[in-house]
Formats: C-alpha cells, sequence, structure tokens
C-alpha cells in the first residue's frame, strides 16, 4: 500500500528515509531549512553535508561500527553507496571527500520522483495531510522545532557540546618535518600524515593549549561533552600524559626512515580527493580562533598553516529515547511519528543514516530487528537504556546481544559479525510481509 510520508531534515538519517521509502514506492515531502536557513556547523545547501569529521571510521566487521556498515550494505544503503563514490584513502577507515559526498547524496535524491524537496523551515510536528511523519533534524534541530518537539514529548529534551577540527591547506605545511604513514601499516601508506613531537615540543604545546582562549558559555548553558568527540583541550585538562595515550599516541607511528618512535604525534588525515586539504585527526576544539592559529601552528610543520576551516563549538540536541520512543524508533505517544538519525541519541554518521535506513524499513514492518545485529542494537539502546542515565552512543559490541558467549576475543568477534550479517541475509531475502490493513501493526500487540 503506497503511503504519504513527511520527513523533516535531509541530513544523513532524512535523506537516507527518504529515499528508501520512495524506492519502495511511497511518496515522501522531504523538508530541508538550509540554505533559507543555515546551521551554526553547516556552510552548503547540500544534502546530508558533514560537519565534524570526514571519517564514517573503520571498516573490519572486528569493529561493530565496520558490521554495521555490511549489514546496510546488504539492506541497500544510499548513504553508503554514495559514500564509496567519494571515498578517500584512509588506511582501514572509511573517510570521504565531504564535498563529493554530499553532492552525491543530493543527486540520489533528486533522481528519486516519489521524493518532492522543500527548501523551508518547519516548525512543528503537524503531519498535514501525510500518513506517517519522520523527524530527522539531526544534532542541530532549530531552536522553534525544539521547542515543538519539547512540547509533543513533554519536556525533557537533552543537550550535549559537539565540536569541530580544523582543516588546514596541503600547499601550506612543511613536508620535511612531516612523514607518511598509517598506524601499524595499514593502509596504502600515504593515507595520513604524520607531525612528530619531542617531549619539550609536546610540553610546550599542552601548556599553549591549557592556557588558550575558549569561547564561553551562556549562562543558562551546562557544558556535557560526548566522551566520543571530547574538545582536544578537554582532553588535555585532564592530565600531561592524556593526548598521548589520546589522539596523540604516537604507538605504531614510528619514524619510516629513523625507526625511532615520537614522544607524541599529531596525524592529519586527507579531506578530498585531490589532496589539497587536511583534517587534524581528533583535534576537535571549542578554541577562539587565534587561539587556534596560534596553538595548532606549534606544530611541527604547521607553523606557517592556512585555515580553511577553523574549529567550532555548537549545541548538539538530542531526546530522552528510552522515555518516548520503541525500539523501532516510533513514538510511544503517537504510533504516525518516528525519529530518526542522532536526535534520537545515536553518536556518528554511520549509526545517523542507518537509523534512517531502519525508520524505513519499521514504517512497513514493525517487528525490530534481532538485537545480536548491529542494526537492531541500535533500537534497544534508544529504547531500553536507563532513561535517567541516558547519553549519546556509537555502536559498541557493548550494544550488541551475545548469543556466541565465552570463546577467545578475536574469535568471539568474527563468530558474531558472521551471525548478524547471516539474520541480516535472512531478514532481506523475506521481505516484508503486508500487514492485513495496510499499516503496520501497534508494537503493544508485538509485546504481548
Amino acid at each position: 500500500m503506497t503511503r504519504k510520508i513527511k520527513v523533516i531534515g535531509a541530513g544523513l538519517a532524512g535523506s537516507e528515509c527518504a529515499f528508501q521509502l520512495a524506492r519502495k514506492g511511497h511518496h515522501v515531502d522531504l523538508f530541508e531549512m538550509r540554505p533559507v536557513k543555515m546551521t551554526p556547523a553547516h556552510q552548503s545547501a547540500d544534502l546530508a553535508e558533514l560537519v565534524c569529521s570526514n571519517s564514517f571510521r573503520s571498516s573490519a566487521t572486528a569493529n561493530a561500527v565496520g558490521l554495521l556498515k555490511e549489514e546496510m550494505a546488504l539492506l541497500g544503503s544510499m548513504v553508503l553507496r554514495c559514500g564509496e563514490e567519494a571515498r578517500v584513502p584512509a588506511g582501514d577507515a572509511f573517510a570521504v571527500d565531504r564535498e563529493r559526498f554530499a553532492a552525491a547524496v543530493t543527486a540520489a535524491i533528486a533522481s528519486e520522483p516519489n521524493i518532492t524537496l522543500h527548501r523551508e523551515e518547519v516548525t512543528s510536528l503537524d503531519r498535514g495531510d501525510a500518513d506517517y511523519l519522520v523527524v530527522a533534524t539531526g544534532p542541530l534541530t532549530s531552536q522553534p522545532l525544539f521547542d515543538a518537539i519539547n512540547d509533543f514529548l513533554g519536556r525533557d529534551g537533552l543537550y550535549f557540546y559537539d565540536a569541530i577540527a580544523p582543516i588546514v591547506a596541503a600547499d601550506s605545511l612543511d613536508m620535511t618535518k612531516l612523514y607518511w604513514k598509517s598506524r601499524y601499516g595499514k593502509g596504502s601508506g600515504t593515507d595520513y600524515l604524520n607531525a612528530p613531537m619531542t617531549q619539550a615540543e609536546y610540553e610546550a604545546f599542552i601548556a599553549a593549549l591549557l592556557s588558550a582562549e575558549l569561547y564561553p558559555l551562556h549562562d543558562f548553558e551546562q557544558a556535557v561533552h560526548f566522551e566520543g568527540c571530547l574538545p582536544v583541550e578537554e582532553i588535555a585538562s585532564r592530565g600531561i600524559d592524556t593526548l598521548r595515550f589520546g589522539p596523540m599516541k604516537p604507538v605504531g607511528l614510528e619514524h619510516p626512515v629513523t625507526g625511532e618512535r615520537p614522544h607524541a604525534v599529531v596525524q592529519l588525515r586527507k579531506e578530498d580527493l585531490s589532496d589539497e586539504f587536511f583534517n587534524l585527526v581528533g583535534f576537535q576544539t571549542k578554541m577562539k580562533i587565534g587561539a587556534q592559529q596560534r596553538v595548532i601552528r606549534m606544530i611541527p610543520g604547521l607553523e606557517n598553516a592556512t585555515f580553511a576551516r577553523f574549529g567550532s563549538m555548537h549545541r548538539n540536541t538530542f531526546i530522552n529515547g528510552p522515555r518516548h520512543l520503541t525500539p523501532t524508533f516510533r513514538a510511544n505517544s503517537d504510533d504516525r511519528v518516528f525519529f530518526a538519525g542522532q536526535i534520537t541519541g545515536v553518536e556518528g554518521y554511520v549509526e545517523s543514516a542507518a537509523v534512517g535506513l531502519l525508520v524505513a524499513r519499521y514504517l512497513e514492518d514493525p517487528t525490530p530487528l534481532p538485537y545480536h545485529t548491529a542494526l537492531g542494537a541500535l533500537g534497544r539502546h534508544v529504547a531500553e537504556s536507563s532513561p535517567d542515565r541516558y547519553q549519546p552512543s556509537n555502536v559498541t559490541w557493548g550494544l550488541i546481544e551475545d548469543k556466541v558467549g565465552r570463546v577467545k576475543k578475536i574469535e568471539k568477534r568474527d563468530r558474531q559479525a558472521k551471525l548478524a550479517l547471516n539474520t541480516v541475509r535472512e531478514v532481506r531475502s523475506a521481505g516484508v510481509p503486508p500487514a492485513a490493513d495496510g499499516r503496520p501493526r501497534p508494537e503493544e500487540i508485538l509485546r504481548s
């Protein structure tokens, strides 16, 4: 049965969801407020613009996010297909040229006759004449719509602060002080540039970082950072060696000529296919622009760095999923309203797109995917975590139900991945059975 569906937000989740629904024959009205109204972090009008890192993280199924990508690929993810088209070398990580990626997603949406793209801000949760509403506005939801969501849910929205890493121009780097190498030799060998530091250079850098002027918070705001994306100065404040055991870890990055291990290393990842720009890995920051210029240029090889983009900080919003959402991302208070993407409390590009993919499926079949799959585990995290301690999370093995038991870790991950992928293949082969009345059955029936 063909339905009319309104999707608010054309980021990773909204674009993936709209595309999948359109391919299933449904009519989708997709709303995106940019460029009519911009967010504090976005710079273009393209859909699914990446505003933090350009990495989709590991591709290995030994990592939970690698498994998640494999499952999404089995279900025909448009976002991953566009990612492959824009992929840049990054060792065993999946990184993309962000401009080409956003352009590919925008083109994919434009090519779908069942999608009507509206460039306007939505400020309410009114479905209009749509059968279903999908809210996929992401962590940068505009204030009027966030207020509407809070009214709909009952005024307990949460938030945390996210920070963006600087990007520097390749032709401004002193290549005599840098060397090419991926950690432990993974990848092509020319995926990452490395800036080695001596102990004296590192300690001077930390001192400058800790004394740098930061953008202040408003009086009514509380700094609640997501632990997986902490500002570099926040990490440094936790101890002199914290960065050396985090983003500046030298292990596996010994100098390719001398074999010596530096005291600390700053890695620069390719930002685009033309190798014109580099992203400072793990260097998301809330330093003021002048401080960024002064501190970042203390890194060997970056003394004359030209910034293509300065780091910045913005408030990311998300709702209390365990209080308000089912494992299929449907609102408890209205079975015709779904939430998708990072606003649900999943963290990361891949996870956001995955929830968009899932919501498109759950609109037709309300049966949650098994929790031993990475896809199903995201629904369990959102719906079954403690509502009093709910925080955004990337997909991890800790979220995925263990159906293997006690075996060696290296064998365990392999067996878990194979089991999950086989399950997703079975789900894909089975298809989606239609409901008797053309609408999904209430999930309360499934639970009873």
